[in-house]
């Protein structure tokens, strides 16, 4: 028994009806064109050969197991641009071939970690999804390798050097910044109802990471806020006093000025997020503590702060003052031409 199209009373579209190795079908086409109804029937027919035939899989696309994923927790947030691209492609036709063709779409001049973040990762969940439930094959997506962390960070005195070498519509917000540990977008864009003087917190939502957090305020960072005139909209502004607008570049909307502060500062080898570096490692030589730290600068695990701990080593000092090396070995060592057990 095949489909057949008809048309109920008082409705324009047509309508499918019948059934296929005991699948029963009843719906519309949602076209009223005979032609674009016929072209639905055939592909409905033979997606129900296929999987009752051959198994879901067989007509299992990205779309359907995206719309899973998510239904069932998964992280949405850059799903959109994948199910555009992607939309109702089989999923066993999907490979790593696939998927690195659409991050050279998607993405062509993102930063390697965005393309991770943004492509790979969301797809590995989604592929690893759809094969828990029988729809694919299981496969592992591998993803670019990533360059090393950069870690840049100031002392407190190259800190304020930079600070008082700034305009002043800067100054506020590398306080700001140096204070909380905020990505340079967070701070940019945040906004008076998110920051209680009070209370002395401030509260970033909808972050890199999708993770809301809120942060306690330093006093510094409380007076800078304090000397700010307006109390509405855009916490930082550009000299003409409009908000910041939003660029895919890091650092771009202030890039002229804190150049020209480092500059005048003497401090090379420096950019808007290493304040963000700097903070972290403020923090950490402080409290020794790295879940806090993780917490309040929005990190997602404890790999990510771990480079933070090989900064600042001075606490160990005490430690390694401890071991147990004789005097006189150390001494023997550090004699050009000395004989004995140091040089054995």
């Amino acid at each position: 028994m095949s489909l057949k199209l008809f048309k109920r009373k008082g409705s324009e579209s047509w309508y499918l009806r019948g059934a296929i190795r005991g699948v029963r079908v009843y719906a519309s086409t949602g076209t009223a064109e005979k032609s674009a109804a016929e072209s639905i029937r055939i592909q409905w027919e033979k997606e129900i050969l296929d999987r009752t035939i051959f198994g879901p899989k067989a007509t299992a696309t990205f779309l359907g197991a995206a719309v899973s994923y998510m239904e069932a927790g998964g992280e949405r947030r850059f799903m959109r641009p994948l199910i555009d691209y992607f939309g109702t492609t089989a999923l066993a036709s999907i490979d790593q071939a696939s998927v690195d063709r659409a991050a050279k779409k998607l993405y062509p001049r993102a930063k390697a970690s965005t393309v991770v973040r943004q492509c790979y990762v969301p797809m590995s969940a989604v592929l690893h999804h759809a094969a828990a439930r029988g729809l694919c094959d299981a496969r592992s997506i591998q993803r670019p390798s990533l360059p090393k962390g950069r870690v840049r960070w100031l002392t407190p005195e190259e800190a304020d050097r930079l600070i008082d070498a700034s305009a002043e519509h800067l100054r506020p917000l590398l306080i700001f910044l140096f204070a909380t540990g905020a990505r340079l977008s967070e701070a940019l864009y945040l906004t008076w109802e998110n920051v209680n003087l009070t209370t002395r917190e401030v509260q970033f939502l909808d972050t890199k990471n999708g993770l809301s957090r809120g942060v306690p305020l330093h006093p510094r960072a409380v007076a800078a806020l304090a000397s700010l005139a307006h109390r509405e909209g855009n916490v930082f502004r550009r000299p003409d006093g409009k908000p910041y607008e939003r660029k895919r570049d890091g650092g771009g909307q202030i890039k002229t000025g804190f150049k020209a502060a480092c500059r005048r500062a003497g401090i090379s080898n420096f950019t808007p997020h290493d304040c963000r570096h700097t903070w972290a490692s403020w923090t950490y030589a402080a409290t020794r503590d790295l879940v806090a730290l993780m917490e309040l600068g929005g990190w997602s695990s404890e790999r990510m702060v771990l480079r933070y701990t090989h900064l600042n080593v001075s606490h160990r000092a005490a430690a390694v003052a401890a071991l147990p090396w004789p005097t006189e070995a150390t001494q023997d060592f550090r004699r050009p031409g000395s004989r004995g057990r140091a040089g054995t």
